[in-house]
């Protein structure tokens, strides 16, 4: 790091609404922990520009890559990605310095007339980029004796909210954490319960990622890290690497904290894979104590997932590229 003082930080973004709403609120904390001025440095990826379906270009690394071929020419100081973007490989030149605490890392249903889930018609459509949710979207309709039709969509929040408010799709469903961090949370008509919808893994939480080598920034960054965040996301990230699956296959995780009075003592994770038309599951999950190192959090992600596929999950995720 640059021991000038009045020399500004690059972050590196996307361009996206999203992205620069969230880095900018690492940008504003990286300001006061470091006492220097952060510039936005606005990147284009990938994912940014192709118009494919995100599990037919393969969503791994799309709107990742971009992003750290800057850090490692030098154009950004550090980079701020969605943890839920970022591939489960990290590469040995860049360090994840910091993951700030967790915003809500529930789906958003985002439907006509202010519909919840179960409030929609028989052959609703429902637009969504992502296998993990038309799996679970589909198999939750099962449960509830009825059929939806889920539509695979692109775009900004903008354009996907507007499919409803157009009357071309009956709902779609999105990232509570994005709404959030766009002040549009209120648009949500129902917050899928993750009993119902396990999110991505990662889902909700940011990753802040720097050179290696950069000790200095790597020190600063630190200060933003929530310990029970990062380890949340490691264990389903663990599970997502061992079940050797990408961001776009079927795969949903979350992790969570258990408390007995004041204290947190244990975590749960849980675990699903399906077929896209929710006919099938491998739905599992394991308690544990809280996670007390990167390993033991790999850990606790590697055990479910061995679990989830001695269940056939594997068998499940053949479906990813449709």
């Amino acid at each position: 790091m640059n021991p000038r003082l009045d020399q500004p930080l690059r972050l590196g973004t996307r361009r996206s609404k999203l992205a620069m709403s969230q880095s900018g609120h690492v940008a504003d904390a990286v300001r006061a922990v470091t006492g220097r001025p952060v510039e936005l440095v606005e990147i284009t990826t990938y994912g940014d520009v192709s118009r494919e379906n995100l599990a037919q270009i393969g969503g791994t690394g799309v709107f990742v890559t971009a992003l750290r071929d800057a850090l490692l020419r030098g154009e950004v100081d550090f980079a701020v990605h969605s943890l839920k973007d970022l591939p489960t490989g990290q590469p040995d030149d860049l360090v994840i310095a910091a993951m700030p605490q967790r915003e809500d890392a529930r789906d958003a249903l985002v439907a006509r007339d202010g519909l919840t889930f179960e409030q929609l018609p028989d052959g609703a459509r429902i637009g969504t980029g992502s296998p993990r949710r038309m799996a679970q979207l589909n198999h939750l309709a099962l449960s509830l004796g009825k059929r939806i039709e889920t539509v695979a969509i692109r775009g900004n929040v903008d354009t996907r909210i507007g499919f409803v408010r157009d009357g071309e799709l009956d709902a779609v469903v999105l990232a509570a954490a994005g709404l959030n961090r766009i002040g549009r949370g209120d648009e949500a008509t129902e917050l899928l319960p993750v009993d119902s919808v396990l999110p991505a893994p990662g889902q909700g939480a940011l990753a802040v990622e720097c050179l290696a080598s950069d000790a200095d920034l790597i020190a600063a960054l630190g200060e933003l890290d929530d310990p029970y965040t990062r380890a949340a996301v490691t264990a389903e990230r663990s599970l997502l690497a061992a079940l050797e699956a990408g961001c776009s296959a079927p795969v949903g995780a979350f992790a969570d904290l258990l408390a007995d009075g004041q204290i947190v003592n244990e975590m749960r994770l849980r675990g699903v894979v399906g077929t896209l038309d929710g006919s099938t599951l491998v739905q599992l999950s394991t308690t544990g104590p809280v996670p007390q190192s990167y390993d033991e959090a790999m850990a606790l992600g590697r055990e479910l997932a061995d679990e989830m596929l001695a269940k056939g999950a594997a068998g499940l995720m053949g479906e990813r590229s449709l």
